[in-house]
């Protein structure tokens, strides 16, 4: 353990930036399942509002820096694909 207290200070407000990225790239997750369940189940749309609330969610994460911004880009370009391809 670390004897200096700005280390000390350092290392508890990692922890709880970890905690608070491991939270923000669950919902990320959790957005993609829920869209791509509603694009199996040929609901277009659904998986249209979803994907506007997925592209919010996905845009402000890259430009804090959770994900990266291809990651991002390429998680639309996929889903936009898969819903526009939806009968």
């Amino acid at each position: 353990m670390v004897n200096i207290k700005s280390n000390k200070q350092h290392i508890i407000k990692s922890k709880k930036n970890h905690i608070n990225n491991i939270s923000k790239k669950s919902m990320i997750r959790t957005f993609l399942k829920k869209t791509n369940r509603a694009i199996l189940n040929n609901d277009k749309v659904t998986a249209k509002k979803l994907y506007l609330h997925l592209q919010l969610i996905l845009d402000r994460q890259a430009r804090k820096g959770i994900i990266h911004k291809n990651k991002a880009a390429r998680h639309k370009s996929n889903i936009i694909k898969r819903i526009n391809n939806l009968q």
